[in-house]
């Protein structure tokens, strides 16, 4: 019925009896994507490489900080458009609702080598910490506490039901769960004392240049096997691949790489760059990744896209 609906616009138009405003309507949906942001640098990262392209391509970007189920919510009512924050197999739980009854499309891994499970210090590594069983024998040394980031996180609820249910011989332990930098600056904090410290660590990151990280073997029922081995993947509205083609093409060829985000997210947390003065100086060193990024696609306004951006970005 869609079809048939356009194919019958589209001949009022071309006879002149329909106006090119009924087309601009739906080219307007498609001029502002709407992507979101839980707040974690890697996505801030990934947000601004896409949006330097975006607006290169003549498209704008508009990013909204929501928590990660509400970003899958504002993916089902159409009030986002790309979400590329979804790691695997951490938030399984949190997506399936919306996978099951089709109201967003997972249009697959955008980093497909990212990890993420509980990390200590090396030095309380060599102590003997080295797997979630390994917690519990020194508990009073990690004062009970294991560290998270933001509340309503998907890891969050990960580690609060491994608490609950005493895994590993867990006994009295307490989730901290704070924004990423909070998270962060109790572990610079212990770090620089040589005190003993349990956390959330993920890759890319720069936390793993900045401090030396052993993550914990063990915790493969809550956070995947191989170390937290993850995927994250770029999500997007049901609708958004009949209604904007292009955009949806873009997203899907969008595919990035440990070293690339943690260039990106060490720029901005060492150097202080904004997160897009970070990509465009990444992006910079990397330019054959537009090649791949643009195929296929063009500006908003139907050129071929990779002349358009290598000119736009000066690379």
């Amino acid at each position: 019925m869609m079809m048939k609906k356009l194919t019958t616009l589209l001949w009022l138009a071309t006879a002149g009896i329909v106006p090119q405003s009924v087309f601009a309507a739906e080219e307007a949906r498609c001029a502002t994507v709407n992507q979101s942001d839980p707040g974690w640098t890697d996505i801030a990262a990934t947000n601004a490489l896409s949006g330097i392209v975006l607006n290169a391509l003549g498209y704008q970007q508009k990013v909204q900080n929501l928590s990660v189920a509400l970003a899958f919510q504002g993916l089902k009512t159409g009030q986002l458009d790309v979400f590329l924050g979804n790691w695997m197999p951490a938030q399984a739980p949190v997506i399936a609702k919306f996978t099951d009854d089709g109201s967003v499309k997972v249009l697959g891994a955008n980093l497909p080598a990212a990890k993420f499970t509980l990390a200590v210090p090396d030095y309380v590594a060599a102590a003997g910490v080295k797997d979630f069983a390994d917690l519990q024998k020194y508990a009073d040394k990690f004062s009970h506490k294991i560290y998270g980031i933001a509340p309503g996180a998907p890891a969050n609820q990960n580690i609060k039901n491994m608490l609950d249910k005493h895994d590993f011989g867990l006994q009295d332990w307490n989730l901290v769960e704070s924004s990423e930098s909070g998270m962060l600056a109790q572990v610079t904090r212990a770090v620089s004392r040589k005190q003993w410290v349990v956390f959330l660590g993920w890759e890319p990151h720069a936390m793993n240049t900045r401090f030396k990280l052993t993550y914990l073997s063990g915790g493969d029922a809550w956070f995947g096997a191989n170390y937290g081995s993850a995927t994250v993947n770029t999500v997007t509205r049901k609708d958004f691949a009949d209604q904007c083609p292009n955009l949806n093409r873009l997203f899907s060829q969008l595919k990035f790489d440990v070293p690339l985000e943690n260039a990106i997210i060490t720029r901005v947390l060492d150097a202080k760059q904004s997160p897009e003065q970070a990509a465009r100086a990444a992006l910079a060193k990397r330019p054959e990744l537009l090649s791949g990024w643009l195929s296929g696609i063009t500006t908003r306004n139907g050129e071929p896209a990779e002349g358009v951006v290598r000119k736009a970005l000066g690379i």
